[in-house]
């Protein structure tokens, strides 16, 4: 069952002036539910204004976004509470923390869903241990926080909102340099990355959520994602599921898209004659596809000895 739908989907920026820019054109998507959807493409391909679209912050020029069947702009009015159903996680949330403590922070989105107090600080201490916040961090400013604490805040802000559909914008990217040029604290170390990616995979796990994973990483989303949509110039390229995209690293690579490291490998390998597969995703399926021609030509070599 599609929890997500797009019907043509179109969005023009500047509409009617000299600067008018089609960023999305015709867009006709189905996200089912409880699906992980990776969604890459190039900068400027129209990724970040299709999923603005998809939870309501901008307004199809036109076409439409249905959730559960219904369009989201059916009654305007009513937006508000579809981004509480579609709950976005911006690419640098760290810079969206602006209470005094972190667990006011956490609790400012399910108290604008209009829960009590007592109910909107259970759902934040359960967000806050979900996204590993150490206790003792909840009652510190969020701007004492490092950088990849910050991150998990962000992140625990809108998961406390228990949203059917989460999407976000490049959860795990290297943390941006500050407002007026001032670096920040501390961004993603590889550590950090590799713990904000499980963290996600965990949650969607244990709770089925449809999740939308925005990347440039294409071995982020190999490791994580069960779905790739791909952005190209406005259009949605590929929609299908994660080994079939990156099976067709011809067609992603004249897009500015690289196929993940490993993968790449692996298929070179192949094209040099070994039997291996050239769909692997990640270093652990690499392992597992070596290891027995490892063992097969260390018994030949011993045999060859004698």
């Amino acid at each position: 069952m599609a929890i997500l739908e797009t019907k043509n989907l179109t969005y023009t920026y500047g509409a009617g002036t000299p600067f008018e820019k089609t960023a999305v054109e015709n867009v006709n998507l189905s996200v089912e539910k409880g699906a992980f959807v990776g969604v890459i493409g190039h900068t400027g391909s129209g990724k970040s204004t299709l999923i603005q679209m998809l939870n309501g912050l901008i307004r199809p020029t036109s076409g439409q976004v249905l959730l559960n069947g219904e369009d989201i702009w059916a009654k305007p009015k009513e937006i508000r509470r579809v981004r509480f159903q579609v709950g976005m996680v911006f690419q640098y949330p760290e810079y969206q923390l602006f209470e005094e403590t972190v667990i006011k922070d956490i609790m400012f989105g399910p108290k604008n869903m209009g829960l009590s107090d007592e109910e909107a600080l259970k759902r934040a201490k359960e967000a806050a241990h979900f996204t590993d916040l150490k206790p003792e961090l909840l009652e510190k400013s969020p701007f004492e926080l490092s950088g990849g604490e910050k991150r998990r805040a962000a992140i625990a802000g809108v998961i406390a909102m228990d949203p059917e559909v989460l999407i976000l914008d490049e959860p795990a990217a290297e943390s941006a340099r500050g407002l007026f040029g001032d670096a920040p604290p501390a961004g993603l170390d590889p550590k950090g990355r590799d713990v904000i990616l499980a963290q996600i995979s965990e949650y969607h796990r244990q709770r089925g959520n449809t999740i939308l994973l925005v990347s440039h990483s294409m071995e982020d989303i190999g490791r994580v994602a069960d779905r790739v949509l791909v952005m190209n110039n406005a259009h949605a390229e590929m929609y299908d599921e994660t080994r079939a995209v990156f099976s067709r690293g011809e067609l992603l690579e004249p897009m500015g898209l690289r196929l993940p490291q490993i993968t790449s490998i692996m298929r070179r390998l192949r094209k040099m004659g070994l039997p291996v597969s050239e769909t692997v995703l990640n270093v652990d399926e690499a392992v597992m596809e070596l290891l027995p021609l490892l063992k097969k030509r260390k018994e030949e070599d011993k045999n060859h000895a004698i």
